[in-house]
């Protein structure tokens, strides 16, 4: 066999068939299937060498599955158990009447304990077939669902048991671990938080319907709504229930929205997850936050060399304050722990005052706020300031008091970092202003104003160019005779056939200059204001996207989606 494995690892150019045969002889010894191991070690391209495996075999290689021709009818003649436990998926019966035939697609063809378990479970006689393993699971989820194979045992009434449902909580929090365990609802439950780290999801949303149980993960900023198991509905209860006990809060209260968190370990890392409940007329609503403990650094934003210079120089200022601007989920706070990561310093004592405290950085004192004590971002503020802080961190600016209070922390020699909720950064002034700060307050204090979007990245193993067309041009604003080529996503297997793979922020920064200071101080218009900053070197958000445009890292219908003729400017 070892040979077989080999030959088609020469034939796809593989340059370490040393390495290639150590894994062979290691997977040997334990006795199990190896290719999995091959296709884990990654020293085979994993679609070509699994083709030319199919065809010494002269097995049918599937090199698309297409999942819109495959009937639920399917689902019957391999069940969810069989089919996700062995990775066996069903693609189609063929034939009529006593001469039908179930064409089953398998990545393992070596997997005797699959094969077995096919022939005894599966009434109709199988035609095998191959396709590549990162395919073949994709498809398996979109066919029978995240978590099928456990939902299946939960309704047989083997294991619903809710007694265990309400204990083991810390050992029931590491959902990495993959046994053999008789099926539950809190295994159900991991399997779907499992899944959306998998995909990188940073939101999960289990949303009641009035016949079904939705679930949603939001993935590169997109909500997408993942395939689930039939009749869902009738777990309903009881996976809000085990979210409600992972987050320790109480499950006996329906009627109010309810506040917790969730500590979990997955594959070694610590996974924060804040769980927020809603009640709704057709039942509790759970929206789960993940937050992935990080290491920032500065170097990860990927910032253009010409914003990246300002932000240096911002952060070598011994005073001032630094307010970074956007909507909700425009990557603010990661912006913020990056900078603060940059200035830690062993002779730098930094504070932050945060609702709620989202990462844990090392060497920095952060404080969670908690309204329902009293300790509001203000009163917590005037406490620090005490506390002999040389840098500060305020989550998020909200009102006039605490405005004040970050206002005098500049003045009396603190640099200070926090966020607002504006369209852009020119916008920023005017939210000051409009909380009631004095404009001789804010020309004096603030150093700098960072807006900042999300948009989606590129594909890098799928994109395809295209040319720059005169209505992309007007659209953008940029000049009619500025040529170039651009990028459009096209989809494949390692982005989910969306185009995209990641996000990335594109930026805008205002100064305030000498000169732009004394604007600010005698109330001048925006006009006036803008004018100023583009004297100042100020380059609008939409000029900023263009560039990663031009470099092929996202495309012109991303960058105008987060960016209109008010946003940034650019017309």
């Amino acid at each position: 066999m070892t040979q077989l494995l080999i030959e088609p690892a020469r034939r796809t150019g593989c340059e370490d068939i040393p390495a290639l045969t150590e894994v062979l002889r290691a997977s040997a010894q334990r006795q199990r299937s190896p290719i999995d191991d091959v296709l884990d070690a990654g020293v085979v391209d994993e679609e070509k060498y699994m083709r030319e495996l199919a065809l010494d075999l002269g097995i049918e290689w599937l090199d698309v599955i297409p999942m819109a021709e495959i009937p639920l009818p399917l689902r019957e003649a391999c069940g969810p158990r069989l089919a996700l436990r062995h990775r066996l998926l069903p693609v189609a019966i063929e034939g009529e009447g006593d001469q039908k035939r179930l064409k089953l697609a398998t990545f393992d063809p070596f997997n005797l304990v699959a094969r077995q378990a096919a022939a005894q479970e599966i009434s109709l006689p199988i035609d095998w077939c191959m396709a590549s393993r990162k395919r073949l699971h994709d498809a398996l989820r979109r066919l029978y669902g995240v978590g099928a194979d456990t939902f299946e045992q939960i309704l047989e009434g083997r294991d619903f048991d809710y007694d265990h449902l309400e204990s083991g909580e810390d050992e029931a929090n590491v959902i990495d671990q993959d046994d053999d365990e008789e099926a539950s609802v809190v295994k159900f439950v991991n399997q779907i938080i499992r899944e959306a780290l998998d995909q990188r999801a940073t939101d999960i949303h289990v949303e009641p319907l009035s016949t079904n149980l939705r679930i949603r993960y939001r993935i590169d900023g997109r909500l997408i709504e993942i395939a689930v198991p039939e009749n869902i509905k009738a777990l309903q209860s009881s996976v809000i229930a085990r979210l409600k006990i992972m987050a320790r809060l109480d499950i006996a209260e329906r009627r109010v929205p309810q506040d917790g968190r969730i500590n979990l370990q997955f594959e070694g890392a610590t996974i924060d997850v804040r769980v927020a409940t809603v009640p709704t007329v057709e039942g509790e609503s759970v929206s789960l936050r993940l937050l992935n403990q990080e290491k920032f650094n500065i170097a990860k934003l990927a910032m253009e060399p010409f914003v990246l210079k300002k932000i240096e120089s911002l952060l070598h200022l011994p005073n001032g304050i630094i307010l970074i601007t956007g909507p909700t989920g425009s990557g603010k706070s990661t912006s913020l722990y990056s900078f603060l990561t940059e200035v830690n310093h062993p002779e730098r004592r930094i504070v932050t005052v945060e609702d709620p405290v989202e990462n844990k950085l090392t060497g920095v004192m952060q404080i969670a706020v908690k309204n329902e004590i009293g300790l509001t971002f203000a009163t917590a503020l005037r406490s620090i300031l005490r506390a002999d802080p040389n840098i500060v961190m305020i989550g998020e600016i909200r009102d006039l008091e605490t405005a004040e209070i970050a206002i005098r922390a500049s003045l009396t020699g603190h640099l200070v970092f926090s966020t607002l909720h504006t369209n852009d950064a020119m916008g920023g002034i005017s939210r000051l202003i409009d909380m009631g700060v004095e404009p001789f307050l804010v020309s004096a204090a603030v150093r700098a104003f960072l807006a900042q979007r999300l948009v989606r990245k590129l594909c890098p193993h799928c994109k395809v160019p295209r040319e720059v067309s005169d209505q992309d041009r007007r659209d953008l604003g940029i000049p009619m005779h500025i040529p170039g080529q651009v990028y459009s996503p096209k989809g494949c297997d390692r982005c989910r056939m969306t185009g995209f793979s990641g996000r990335l922020a594109i930026y805008e920064i205002i100064l305030l200059t000498q000169p732009m200071q004394e604007l600010v101080a005698h109330r001048a218009q925006a006009v006036a204001l803008r004018a100023q900053a583009v004297r100042d070197g100020y380059i609008p958000m939409r000029e900023y996207g263009w560039q990663k445009v031009m470099k092929g890292e996202t495309t012109i219908e991303e960058v105008i989606s987060v960016t209109s003729s008010d946003i940034g400017g650019g017309e």
